[in-house]
């Protein structure tokens, strides 16, 4: 989660992304589609657990904006923490490929706007607007946060924490 992007990106979340409207914060994704919640098990929690606790915590900013076909993002600086964190997941849980295989390549993002081309060229332009007048956004990443949907609503269900940067408290 991302609670440092909110203010810049929740209103057009709320506009042009439906996944904001059932509770899905301001994020980005490291390992979607999981298991149902079904499946998780504390043996899995235990694996991701050890997994995520074996990355460092570490800073990013939010600074430029992006664009797939119909998706608008937010894109992380440095990507490649995110990356990793991914990959890691992805070698633990082989049957679940990030964004069940779709892509040749993870590109970490923020999303923003999600849906439909047209709608995505809107976010685009007011996104750049809004990043202009704020700034970037500074956050850190110190945990992921597992979400699951049985209700049709999102909620998190675990929270796991990363390994504290060296000379961090």
């Amino acid at each position: 989660m991302v609670p440092e992007a909110e203010v810049l990106v929740n209103a057009l979340r709320e506009r042009f992304d439906a996944s904001a409207r059932i509770g899905v914060p301001a994020h980005i994704t490291v390992l979607f589609p999981f298991m149902p919640s079904t499946g998780v098990e504390p043996s899995v929690l235990r694996s991701v657990r050890a997994v995520v606790g074996r990355a460092r915590a570490f800073e990013f900013s939010l600074a430029r904006v992006g664009r797939f076909p119909a998706t608008t993002y937010l894109a992380p600086d440095p990507p490649e923490p995110f990356i990793a964190l991914t990959e890691s997941l992805f070698r633990e849980f082989p049957q679940f490929p990030p964004f069940a295989g779709g892509f040749p390549t993870v590109v970490p993002h923020l999303t923003v706007a999600h849906g439909s081309a047209a709608d995505s060229v809107l976010a685009h332009a007011a996104l750049l607007a809004a990043l202009a007048a704020h700034g970037p956004v500074k956050a850190r990443c110190e945990s992921l946060a597992l979400f699951e949907n049985a209700t049709g609503l999102w909620r998190q269900t675990q929270v796991f924490p990363l390994a504290r940067a060296r000379g961090t408290r």
